[in-house]
């Protein structure tokens, strides 16, 4: 008995003397981990935090009356300098589509009982958990212990070695198999063309209910975990359901994917693919994070109505467009922005459909096309009287009832009314249209100072 108490007696003066040797020499210093230096996002202008009149300072033409004014406040936040481009959201669809891929590779080879040693077989794509000898003691436990959905959702895909595209060199039939499944089939092929079945690139992804669960006085963790798993590929078919009557088919067959659109807003995209961009957007740069050992960045977002019109004004007090106003010509004469100027005269802005992302001149938070162009979504539902009720403080509508999502900016075939930035109009979030975009925002968390090796917010 004497020796089991003198034994649990060293063990908790071990357990309160373990560690470093206090470097902190008693004092309160706090838990310090990895020096944090922030860093600017790619493509992104900082929005710095202030005050502005939000709504229609200036006469009410259509008679909406849905955007009374009232003062609130935002805090900084970064934003991309122009709207996603059809560039930007491929990179997102070739990641989705190499994904697909090598899980189907991988499940096959799973099944067939190859592994990545089986060189010039489709077991080189297996599952990189497929080899046991190189996973680590908490890769090894998740893998036995896991439980998912179809089984395979523990398993790391093997990224290390290229996809093969070229029909010429597949290593195997199997391989054949499995990559002729990602097309469409003979019977849908013309032309001699076989396209990608798109329908197949569907991106899945958790997110929280933070909101919801705040205000919750029950329920578990669990119950505010959203599973959504969506087809991400844009619907190219707008162009032409989009305006009856109109030969719009050369835009159907190449905006998307040709080179020489790349550069040009995406459009084709509802309110939730805009999100799901998003949490991917974060995800491939917290994966790069990762691999470098560095600490994760917050997420990438849609802007909230209020974000996006402050960002708009750019500084301008009581603008009526983003360079201010009252009129959309310039003293030299040029339209200032891409919409529908002339009663109808679309080509007069040098500009018939849209034009690329960094065209025009920016307003004062160097921004591009926060008038015309594209609109674009923001996170915020829809609702007439929200100015009525929101916080003037970072104020948004969220509602996960309310299918109404607020668009912004005005597009290449709206009339001057809705380039205005206080100008307000919706889309439901499941519709895609020829004429609406997103451009994302992330939150800002201070700056590295380089005279006092702090950071400041």
């Amino acid at each position: 008995m004497r020796k089991l108490l003198l034994s649990s007696l060293a063990l908790v003066f071990l357990l309160t003397s373990c560690g470093s040797k206090s470097r902190s020499k008693g004092e309160l210093v706090g838990v310090k981990g990895k020096k944090w230096y922030p860093e600017k996002p790619y493509g992104m202008e900082l929005i710095p935090r202030g005050s502005f009149i939000m709504g229609k300072a200036e006469e009410d033409q259509a008679k909406v009356l849905n955007a009374p004014t009232r003062t609130v406040t935002v805090r900084s936040f970064y934003m991309d300098d122009t709207e996603i481009t059809n560039s930007e959201y491929r990179q997102f669809v070739e990641w989705v589509k190499d994904s697909v891929a090598r899980t189907k590779l991988a499940i096959l080879a799973e099944e067939l009982g190859l592994s990545p040693e089986d060189d010039g077989t489709i077991g080189e794509y297996a599952f990189a958990s497929a080899d046991t000898t190189k996973l680590s003691v908490w890769e090894k436990y998740k893998l036995d212990n896991f439980i998912g959905g179809d089984g395979y959702e523990a398993y790391a895909l093997n990224k290390d070695i290229d996809l093969i595209w070229d029909t010429n060199d597949y290593p195997d039939e199997y391989y054949a198999e499995i990559m002729d499944s990602l097309y469409l089939s003979e019977e849908e092929t013309y032309n001699g063309q076989r396209s990608l079945d798109v329908k197949q690139l569907k991106y899945k992804y958790n997110w929280m209910d933070i909101e919801a669960a705040a205000r919750s006085k029950s329920g578990k963790r669990s119950d505010f975990i959203k599973k959504e798993e969506l087809n991400i590929y844009p619907d190219t078919t707008v162009w032409i359901r989009d305006f009856e009557y109109s030969y719009n088919e050369p835009m159907h067959n190449d905006y998307f994917w040709h080179d020489a659109y790349s550069d040009y807003p995406v459009v084709g995209v509802n309110w939730q693919q805009a999100k799901a961009f998003c949490h991917w957007r974060t995800k491939f740069k917290n994966d790069d994070q990762k691999s470098r050992g560095k600490q994760f960045v917050n997420q990438f977002r849609l802007p909230t109505e209020a974000e996006w019109e402050y960002a708009a004004r750019g500084g301008i007090e009581g603008g009526t467009y983003p360079w201010g106003g009252p009129y959309v010509i310039s003293d030299t004469g040029c339209f200032m922005a891409n919409f529908k100027p002339q009663r109808g005269d679309y080509a007069a802005d040098a500009a018939l459909y849209t034009v690329e992302a960094k065209s025009y001149e920016p307003n004062d938070y160097n921004l591009y096309n926060m008038a015309g162009n594209v609109s674009e979504w923001t996170n915020s539902s829809y609702d007439p009287g929200a100015y009525e009720y929101v916080s003037t403080m970072n104020p948004n509508a969220g509602s996960g009832q309310n299918k109404r999502k607020v668009i912004r900016g005005g597009s290449w075939k709206d009339v001057a009314y809705f380039l205005q930035v206080s100008t307000r109009d919706y889309e439901y979030q499941d519709s895609a249209r020829s004429y609406i975009g997103f451009r994302t925002v992330q939150d800002y968390m201070g700056e590295e100072d380089s005279t006092k090796g702090n950071n400041g917010l």
